[in-house]
């Protein structure tokens, strides 16, 4: 199947909980998978504007997460620091290591990417800079939990 991502809609929602929400604003999304029809793993071209995040800086239990860098200078934080990621660097992240990561646009100019990642049923999301894990719910919708499990 042929897409021109022009004809795929925006998305510049987050499931995040409201506290979290303005960290990713700037973040426009098109789920270029779900208009392909796939089923078994995500793709979206991300455009982050300047100032923007991509996530909260996260790790996934059984999610394998893969980002490949097409315009702009992005900045990925890792338990390791950061490193400036320019277009055609690339990075993964294996599920189950706990390796929190996320993009930031520190640049004066927006950064293009595709994101890619697995649909592995009942993954967790853990997020170590913020009292934030996400559990997979009811028709694999995400619960947001305080790391005590009290609920968002």
């Amino acid at each position: 199947m042929i897409i021109n991502p022009d004809n795929i809609p925006s998305r510049t929602t987050s499931i995040y909980p409201e506290k979290f929400q303005h960290i990713v604003a700037g973040r426009v999304k098109k789920a270029l998978g779900n208009a392909a029809g796939l089923k078994n793993y995500g793709v979206n071209l991300v455009t982050l504007a300047p100032g923007s995040c991509s996530a909260l800086r996260h790790w996934h239990t059984r999610q394998d997460e893969f980002i490949y860098i097409i315009e702009g200078e992005a900045t990925l934080v890792t338990n390791a620091g950061e490193q400036i990621l320019t277009p055609g660097m690339m990075a993964g992240f294996p599920a189950g290591e706990e390796n929190g990561h996320h993009l930031v646009n520190r640049s004066e100019t927006i950064v293009i990417y595709l994101e890619v990642g697995d649909r592995t049923p009942d993954d967790e999301g853990y997020y170590p800079d913020d009292d934030l894990i996400a559990k997979a719910g009811v028709n694999g919708e995400r619960i947001f939990t305080r790391k005590d499990g009290t609920l968002y």
